[in-house]
């Protein structure tokens, strides 16, 4: 095991320190050492600047006071004594007589007046002797500038010249200067600290309101984990790093929430289809065990019936099977029978064709197959179907109104268009009662979003409820669950109807309500060269729509029946 060195535990827990402490601490540390270290640093570079020049110009006194009294004893006119003048001190001394002696004799000299302490050694002298020199003082702890020197003097003696040694000293008592960068430093002390907890205050200020979208980020990320994707970082100035942070975020968020919706709603439409396509499987194996099961029962029963034979003269005839002969010739089969049950073999084959072309064009709608789309003439269509209904019921009152207009071109698939039209007036006939009037519509249609034409089957019968209206356009739906499959169909018109119209990027609806008949509206978007023929808004039929209105939207096949 590898020991780690005190250095390097200190810088790892240093950086765990680091790392434990929030941002805003950090930042704020950080501005008041650096500001902390900046006062220091101004301070001290000040404060020593200012008593360099204190003491430089005290130095340049003394050496001016000390070259005056040179030149006054060189000319005989010092005399010995010891003279205060504010910080500065002059002293002429006899030889052997010391600066404490002097000044305690001498008169008008202060009590307590500071006195430098110069040593009376030769050795000093010899080593200082006329030299700015740095000493203590015999009172108190400041200290003072001095220049010493001894040297023949002429003193003035009771009127009378005398040859003699004196020690001349002249100094500044640096107390004052000291006293002063003292105060100075104190006052600076005080100031930074001020300054200090000034800036720590409004740093915190500036910090926690700059920090503030970056809290706002950090509980719109909380609420967004817990599951509200829609929450979104409050907006800032661009200009702003954290404006720009909060606007990309923003962005990825609206990715993220339209990716999260998008995959849920995948999901939920895969889910719904797959329920669907159950309830088709289901509905569709039901819809085609019927003929299976007539094609087969009528199969078993010319089998039990004991089928046909050929005799001697090589004529069918009908076998006497096994059940033939324990039932006697009664239980042959005539040729009437063979007749009756071949052409119910053959209905159903039909109708289960009919079922199974219905359910692959179905199918080519949900995989979104591009159909034909060629100018057709919608009027022609209509006409054609009243003429078709005209003839398969001529005791109906079928008629065909035409609105105002010059044409009524689409562009489309004719032959599903016809099987549309079709499909919407066999369900008027099949599900009204014998001489039920339909009218079949052809009108100009609303002007936006584009230009349109509306094709209405109307028919006087006993209407829908509501709750039936809801779902005709479902598949294999049957409002009346009772009626015959002959006379029923498959239950897949009218979703042919819906998946059809929205194939032409039309829609339809039926509007309907009991004992008030029923209308089919299919409104399809004019062709680009009949859009101009298309009449005023007054001319177009009202938008009111009665009570059990229901609406299949162009955006996708409805189901019906």
């Amino acid at each position: 095991m590898t020991t780690r060195s005190g250095p390097q535990r200190w810088r790892e827990n240093l950086q765990r320190l680091s790392g434990r402490t929030p941002l805003r601490v950090k930042m704020i540390t950080a501005l008041l050492a650096l500001v902390a270290l900046a006062l220091a640093v101004i301070s001290v570079a000040s404060l020593t600047v200012f008593r360099n020049y204190q003491i430089r110009h005290a130095n340049q006194q003394v050496t001016e006071l000390y070259q005056q009294e040179v030149m006054n004893l060189n000319s005989g006119q010092g005399s010995p004594g010891v003279t205060a003048f504010g910080p500065y001190l002059i002293a002429i001394m006899p030889s052997g007589t010391s600066l404490a002696q002097e000044a305690a004799g001498q008169r008008g000299l202060p009590d307590g007046t500071p006195l430098p302490d110069i040593p009376s050694s030769s050795a000093w002298y010899k080593a200082h002797g006329g030299h700015l020199t740095n000493v203590g003082s015999l009172s108190g702890s400041d200290n003072w500038q001095v220049v010493a020197r001894k040297f023949p003097v002429v003193f003035s003696l009771f009127g009378q010249p005398q040859k003699g040694d004196a020690t001349l000293v002249v100094g500044v008592d640096l107390g004052d200067i000291n006293g002063t960068i003292s105060q100075l430093a104190g006052i600076d002390l005080i100031v930074s600290i001020i300054i200090i907890a000034g800036l720590a205050i409004v740093g915190v200020a500036i910090v926690r309101a700059s920090l503030r979208p970056l809290t706002d980020i950090e509980r719109t990320a909380r609420a967004i984990a817990a599951g509200d994707l829609s929450r979104r970082v409050p907006d800032q100035d661009p200009v702003t790093e954290v404006g720009r942070l909060g606007r990309s975020l923003n962005t990825m968020l609206s990715q993220i929430e339209a990716s999260f919706y998008a995959q849920a709603e995948s999901e939920a439409a895969a889910r719904r289809s797959e329920e669907r396509m159950r309830q088709f499987v289901a509905d569709a194996s039901h819809e085609l065990r019927t003929p299976l099961t007539a094609m087969r029962g009528y199969a078993e029963y010319y089998r039990q019936r004991g089928g046909m034979h050929d005799d001697p003269a090589g004529r069918s005839q009908p076998g006497n099977g096994e059940l033939g002969r324990e039932l006697g010739t009664n239980s042959q089969l005539t040729r009437a029978d063979m007749d009756r049950i071949m052409q119910r073999v053959e209905q159903e084959s039909a109708r289960m064709g009919v079922l199974v072309e219905d359910m692959l064009l179905l199918a080519r709608l949900d995989q979104q197959r591009p159909i034909e789309h060629r100018p057709v003439d919608l009027l022609t269509l209509a006409a054609d179907a009243v003429q078709d209904a005209r003839i398969i019921a001529p005791d109906r009152d079928i008629t065909l109104e035409v609105g105002s207009g010059a044409a009524f071109l689409i562009l489309g698939d004719e032959v599903r268009l016809r099987q549309v039209i079709g499909n919407l007036m066999n369900n008027a006939l099949v599900h009204t009662p014998d001489g039920t009037p339909v009218a079949v519509r052809v009108l100009a249609g609303p002007r936006q979003p584009v230009p349109s034409v509306l094709l209405e089957v109307a028919d006087q019968g006993p209407g829908l409820r509501p709750d039936q209206a809801e779902h005709v356009f479902e598949r294999f739906y049957r409002a009346d669950q009772a009626r015959t499959r002959k006379a029923g169909g498959t239950g897949l018109g009218l979703a042919i109807v819906a998946a059809l119209v929205a194939a032409h990027d039309g829609t339809v609806a039926l509007m309907t309500a009991p004992d008030q008949g029923a209308t089919f509206r299919i409104t399809l978007p004019l062709a680009p060269e009949a859009r101009g023929d298309q009449l005023d808004e007054s001319d177009q039929p009202g938008q009111a729509s009665p009570a059990g209105a229901t609406t299949t939207p162009g955006d996708g096949p409805g189901p019906g029946t």
